[in-house]
């Protein structure tokens, strides 16, 4: 005979597991000791081992309850309508999966929308101290070190298309005329 602990231990599941099987209806001990003990026979074992198996496929306690005390109908019945259940998951899943992978696609999609904007930035910028020339030579060595980016970073503040065309076209004619990037 097995204890609440020797069979959940031979079971994979833990001492809270068993009790709450027995909880559910699903599962009692075969007998109690004189100290009041819960213990288990090769009978118990046996009906856990199936329990678990249930459970591993997905099944609810109640209808694991069915199965066990009704015939092989009920249970094939209820086992086709989890696996019914299970075919609409993976096509929600399927359909979850579609829609993350247009998003990493779709520049647009993953662009923080109205989070930052020109003015928050300008904000920050200025509480770090820096001042209007530091931040134009902020954007020359954006434009002049990585181009693509600066442009990728002044659509992310939802500046205007003309005032971003105008900040880039400032940036690279003081790089062009080789003004002082310190």
């Amino acid at each position: 005979m097995l204890s609440v602990s020797q069979i959940a231990k031979r079971c994979g599941l833990s001492r809270t597991a068993i009790l709450y099987y027995e909880t559910c209806g699903l599962l009692k001990p075969a007998i109690r000791s004189a100290a009041k003990y819960r213990l288990y026979g090769e009978k118990e074992v046996r009906l856990l081992e199936l329990i678990c198996l249930y459970r591993s496929v997905g099944m609810r306690v109640q209808d694991i309850r069915v199965m066990l005390s009704a015939p092989e109908s009920n249970a094939a019945s209820l086992l086709k309508r989890r696996l019914l259940e299970m075919d609409s998951e993976i096509m929600r899943l399927r359909n979850h999966q579609r829609l993350i992978l247009r998003l990493l696609r779709d520049k647009n999609i993953r662009r923080i929308k109205k989070k930052m904007t020109k003015q928050k930035w300008v904000s920050i910028m200025k509480s770090a101290g820096l001042t209007e020339a530091d931040m134009h030579r902020w954007h020359q060595e954006f434009e002049r070190s990585a181009p693509e980016d600066h442009d990728e970073f002044l659509h992310f503040l939802h500046i205007p298309e003309e005032e971003i065309h105008a900040i880039r076209e400032w940036s690279r004619n003081r790089i062009a005329n080789g003004e002082q990037r310190s």
